[in-house]
């Protein structure tokens, strides 16, 4: 039911969308920079990878030695605001129809995370990751890498279609209000190195 659910209503979502994605494509390629797409591989469900798709918030400038500027230096304005909104998330309807994600789920995080997660943590994994989660309307990224997991396993241990539902509404109400986009005065999350295991 769930999968029937994902498949179909992101669909639905990508047609009554496509007149505005088919804007953000033209002020991401004027606004960003080509190509207008960010694709990056990620674990899904039981850790296995896929390339999971975003709008590019970011450009690619570099200093004298060829290293990527930080990313406060690389965030553009058109960046700022579909972050702030979450449209940047809109090419992930794309993986939810292929099966890669589920509307709802623990968010799927970097590759080279998964060796800092204790047992518990890898629990997150047992289903597939999502475009919104438990974590997200309970703090997003304001809180800890800590709480969040804590969040996450709830949602595993926990997870119904009613409970998916709830996730969907109450993540419009934060996409409206804007909270917990970024840390307190950083333009991305802080990297998860597993000292908070420790």
């Amino acid at each position: 039911m769930k999968r029937l659910f994902d498949f179909f209503f992101s669909i639905l979502m990508l047609i009554v969308l496509s007149p505005l994605i088919i804007i953000l494509i033209i002020f991401v390629g004027f606004g960003v920079g080509f190509p207008v797409f960010f694709k990056q591989l990620r674990p899904g469900l039981n850790g296995k990878p896929f390339y999971i798709y975003k709008f590019r918030s970011m450009t690619n400038e570099v200093d004298e030695h060829g290293c990527l500027l930080p990313d406060e230096k690389r965030m553009t304005g058109t960046g700022r605001i579909m972050r702030k909104l979450s449209l940047d998330e809109l090419p992930q309807l794309l993986n939810v129809i292929k099966g890669d994600l589920s509307l709802v789920g623990p968010r799927p995080l970097l590759m080279e995370y998964l060796p800092l997660y204790t047992t518990e943590q890898m629990k997150r994994h047992d289903v597939r990751p999502g475009i919104t989660g438990w974590s997200q309307i309970n703090g997003r990224n304001g809180i800890s890498w800590s709480e969040k997991f804590e969040l996450d396993v709830w949602y595993v241990n926990n997870r119904t279609f009613w409970l998916d539902l709830k996730i969907l509404i109450l993540t419009i109400a934060k996409v409206a209000k804007s909270e917990g986009i970024n840390p307190k005065g950083k333009e991305t999350t802080e990297v998860f190195t597993g000292k908070e295991n420790e």
